[in-house]
């Protein structure tokens, strides 16, 4: 019952809705169950039976105008009857709307504060049915099952009342089948609870397969496992089919013994009502108020075993959706928190360690400095650490032990909101919204003007390519920014960082999968991006390297070296290993050295030698004047 009080909380702020309601389903009974008491009413005083002495009826002796009188009230019963119902289900369903509206949103609220840790182990279709399915589960109790359940407590209250009042002794015969009724339905519910909960909890399965085959279309095609895909998502749904046929079987079994057990009953009351007839105990009118109370109540005590299933299926996804809402994030903020302002950007970490769990440690006593303005190169082999480093700056996760400080200040004792505001971070994986390119620019700062969007977007290189796009900056981007190429995607990542104009930022470094135009670009647009702020960068192009005040080279979370890149090279230790195999056919493409990246107008064109630019959607090649194709050179922004 802790499931069903803690839902019912969610109609407290409805209370005048579902009281209006109530009333509603109050005098929807109440005008069905008086209608058979109006219809003896009109035989006993509109006919009016006139009795021999043996109790037989030879002749009627009533006011005809009582029989009409006694019809209208029934027709004007019946009316007010449709007209409560109409109440009942109009406002059943729009407080079932509501309370849906806002669970999801308290779901999804939840989950946005939840910290990496909880997000690295939940599933995305498991979520997504639980916002869906179960909800909608919880809708169906709150709009049909609390109402009609309190519809049939009110028609069983009368009709049994009513039974009472007329002859207890029928009345007793009457009801004799109903807690066995009553037992059965409770059966029911008690079968049906754990079938339902395989029901949504292969719901949520199936939204995963589906979710995982759809996400990664292009790597199914790519391997040509289409077949097995849908081979996967034919047997979870086969699955979901197999559970709702088990469901339907479970409710299909009981529904004949409780509509043959009504039918049974109505048969022993006319029989025993007819006895007592013969023997001047009871009349035809009353027997006949009888009959259709037993009648009326036929599908509200049916219905009592789907009012049950309503509920057995709003506790079911009551204990999933709660399980969303009660959600912990690991990493808190403090009741005493205060917002970091002033920030210059020196970053320390102080013999930090750090695991996703008990058993084995990430990092294992790290110490880095990074003074204000200055950029901290991480490198190492897959594995070592490296992006867990950067995902501690603005507690993505939270260390295992010692603090992270900036300007000396330790980062668990300051706001969320207000350390995230202070670090900008260029992901790998870069991710844009469906959406507008404004949209996705501005997307750290939805309150920022046109001249401030453009002015990032120029320091990012990728304004002029924006701005040959058919809509410019109004643009459509499709879902993950699948209309742009990689290095197109890269820039406006780097333009929305810049618009938030943090002092620290965080760049994992993913040129090494764009072609050289691409990455002169980027680095262009990252030379204007670190400029005055304190930059830890996840190196894998030997510019950046170079660049770095500081190298920090990790094995299996803890640093091995340290120092610049040519104080590394001096000694023999893993980064030389590293350059000797990664980085030192980079330099001798460079000709032994790294050009000084210049500064590059916003509108200027590159030069046209090099390697063409990466394939765009909006670029590739195009008609010239002769006939021909030939890449689509463009501008600083153009189509990498």
């Amino acid at each position: 019952m802790r499931y069903i009080l803690r839902l019912l909380g969610y109609a407290r702020p409805y209370r005048g809705r579902l009281t209006i309601a109530a009333i509603s389903v109050v005098l929807s009974s109440a005008f069905m169950m008086v209608s058979p008491l109006l219809v003896r009413y009109a035989i006993d005083f509109g006919l009016d039976p006139v009795r021999d002495s043996g109790g037989h009826v030879v002749g009627l002796d009533g006011d005809r105008w009582l029989l009409v009188f006694g019809a209208l009230a029934i027709v004007v019963f019946a009316f007010g009857r449709g007209l409560a119902a109409f109440g009942q289900q109009f406002l059943g369903e729009t407080i079932g709307q509501t309370i849906a509206y806002d669970i999801r949103n308290d779901v999804y609220n939840n989950l946005q504060r939840l910290s990496y840790a909880y997000h690295d182990k939940v599933q995305t279709g498991q979520i997504m049915s639980r916002v869906t399915q179960d909800v909608e589960g919880i809708r169906m109790f709150f709009s049909m099952g609390l109402l009609r359940t309190m519809n049939i407590a009110l028609v069983l209250a009368i009709a049994v009342g009513g039974m009472f009042w007329i002859n207890w002794e029928l009345a007793l015969v009457s009801i004799v089948t109903l807690p066995f009724l009553i037992y059965r339905s409770f059966v029911m519910a008690r079968q049906i609870r754990p079938i339902w909960m395989s029901i949504q909890q292969n719901q949520g399965e199936m939204t995963q397969v589906a979710e995982e085959g759809l996400s990664g279309i292009r790597v199914v095609k790519a391997f040509s496992r289409e077949d097995f895909e849908s081979e996967k998502f034919r047997e979870a749904a086969r699955n979901q089919a197999d559970l709702s046929y088990l469901s339907s079987t479970t409710m299909a079994k009981h529904a004949p013994l409780m509509l043959g057990l009504g039918q049974l009953q109505i048969a022993l009351t006319v029989g025993v009502g007819a006895w007592f007839i013969s023997r001047g105990q009871l009349s035809e009118s009353d027997l006949l108020a009888f009959i259709l109370w037993l009648s009326l109540l036929q599908m509200p005590v049916r219905m009592i075993g789907f009012a049950v299933t309503f509920f057995s299926r709003a506790v079911t996804a009551g204990e999933r959706i709660f399980e969303l809402i009660d959600a912990q994030s690991e990493v808190q903020e403090k009741a005493d928190a205060r917002p970091l302002t002033d920030v210059r950007g020196h970053v320390r970490f102080e013999d930090v360690s750090f695991g996703y769990d008990n058993v084995s440690a990430v990092l294992q006593n790290v110490d880095i400095d990074a003074k204000p303005g200055s950029v901290v190169a991480l490198l190492g082999p897959t594995g070592s650490g490296k992006s867990t480093v950067v995902n501690l700056i603005p507690r993505f996760y939270d260390v295992s032990q010692g603090r992270i400080t900036v300007d000396g200040v330790d980062i668990r004792d300051v706001t969320l909101e207000s350390l995230r505001k202070n670090i900008g971070i260029v992901q790998q994986d870069v991710f844009l919204f469906v959406g507008t390119v404004r949209d996705n620019i501005a997307y750290g700062r939805p309150d920022a003007s046109q001249e401030e969007i453009e002015r990032a977007a120029k320091a990012a290189r990728i304004h002029d390519f924006i701005m040959s796009l058919p809509y410019g900056y109004d643009e459509w981007v499709g879902e993950r920014g699948v209309t742009l190429s990689g290095g197109q995607k890269q820039r406006i990542a780097i333009a929305r960082t810049l618009l938030l104009d943090p002092k620290i930022l965080i760049f994992d470094d993913s040129t090494a999968s764009v072609d050289s135009q691409t990455e002169f670009l980027i680095q262009q647009a990252l030379h204007e991006l670190m400029e005055g702020r304190t930059t830890f960068v996840i190196a894998q192009r030997l510019r950046t390297v170079m660049r770095a005040d500081e190298i920090v080279v990790l094995d299996r979370g803890q640093i091995v070296q340290r120092g610049s890149h040519d104080e590394l090279l001096a000694q023999d230790g893993l980064y030389r290993r590293i350059y000797d195999l990664e980085l030192r056919d980079q330099e001798e493409a460079l000709g032994h050295h790294t050009p000084e990246l210049e500064p590059v107008a916003a509108g200027a064109h590159e030069p046209h030698a090099g390697p063409p630019h990466e394939s765009s959607r909006h670029g590739g090649a195009r008609p010239h004047g002769d006939g021909q194709l030939r890449p689509d050179l463009r501008a600083t922004g153009g189509g990498s």
